[in-house]
């Protein structure tokens, strides 16, 4: 009988914890859900937005890389800055204003899976490009959800399965982002830092208390980017300045894949959806 009492002392602390946590993120919810998608959208496409933009004040130094690094000749060189301009402008346009999003997803699609990225290893620079698509899937089930809104009070079987499984991959791909973030050392911070990360990571694949668990990570990926890539502080003729600048950009926008996370939810492939069944 004691045992029984100290066991519910114990376990009633805690769920009153875990009941302050959720009730604080409903009500952050309920605060920002008019803004908290449009800042969601901005962060995302803020690596597109820069890299066009970087693009048309580097005009010559962008051909001229091209040129040299492909052999392509100086013709097909501009013709391949001025596409990857124009959709990565063009995709941002699209998505900001909310018109035709899917269209603007797909033009984004084409600099992810384009190896223009010369400032990490391949294997890295392939996972970091994998997380960009998992945000560019959100957002695509996001325009899902905004095209059935339309039509309000119809009768409907539930969510379809494209945007289902869209929120499970755009999820899965988004976490890839912390795998290029893990620091492989015997410090104890690095080790707990670890040990959390994957901790939440996991939490957030699975969809398993995920608004909690990408709100988390969003605060800390947010720490780490002001932290570690403050680009601002690097004289601007430095290359250490456009390898930060790169690195604070993609940062941002899985923060933005997160936080459509946290505004739209896990979707319907998720420990989460599931629980309401039990």
């Amino acid at each position: 009988m004691l045992v029984a009492a100290y066991q519910l002392c114990l376990w009633v602390p805690q769920n009153e914890v875990q009941i302050d946590l959720l009730s604080i993120i409903h009500g952050f919810l309920r605060v920002t859900k008019q803004y908290l998608p449009h800042l969601a959208r901005l962060c995302l496409i803020s690596t597109f937005l820069e890299d066009g933009i970087r693009m048309w004040f580097q005009w010559n130094e962008q051909r001229d890389y091209i040129e040299a690094t492909w052999g392509c000749g100086y013709f097909l060189a501009t013709c391949f800055v001025l596409l990857n301009l124009t959709g990565q402008l063009g995709g941002c346009v699209l998505i900001l204003s909310r018109n035709f999003v899917h269209y603007g997803c797909f033009l984004l699609f084409h600099p992810v899976i384009s190896p223009h990225t010369p400032h990490f290893p391949p294997f890295l620079s392939s996972l970091r490009n994998l997380a960009l698509g998992g945000g560019l899937l959100l957002l695509l089930a996001e325009s899902r959800s905004e095209g059935k809104s339309m039509f309000a009070g119809v009768p409907s079987m539930g969510e379809s399965s494209p945007k289902q499984y869209m929120q499970l991959g755009g999820r899965v791909l988004l976490v890839l982002m912390f795998m290029t973030l893990l620091h492989f050392d015997p410090s104890f911070f690095s080790i707990l830092q670890n040990m959390v990360g994957t901790a939440l990571i996991i939490l957030v694949a699975i969809g398993f208390k995920t608004k909690l668990a990408a709100l988390t990570l969003v605060i800390w990926l947010l720490a780490i980017n002001v932290y570690f890539n403050a680009f601002w502080t690097v004289p601007a003729y430095k290359p250490m300045h456009d390898f930060l600048k790169y690195d604070f950009f993609q940062t941002t926008s899985v923060i933005g894949g997160l936080l459509l996370v946290v505004a739209l939810g896990p979707g319907g492939v998720s420990m989460d959806e599931k629980k309401k069944e039990w």
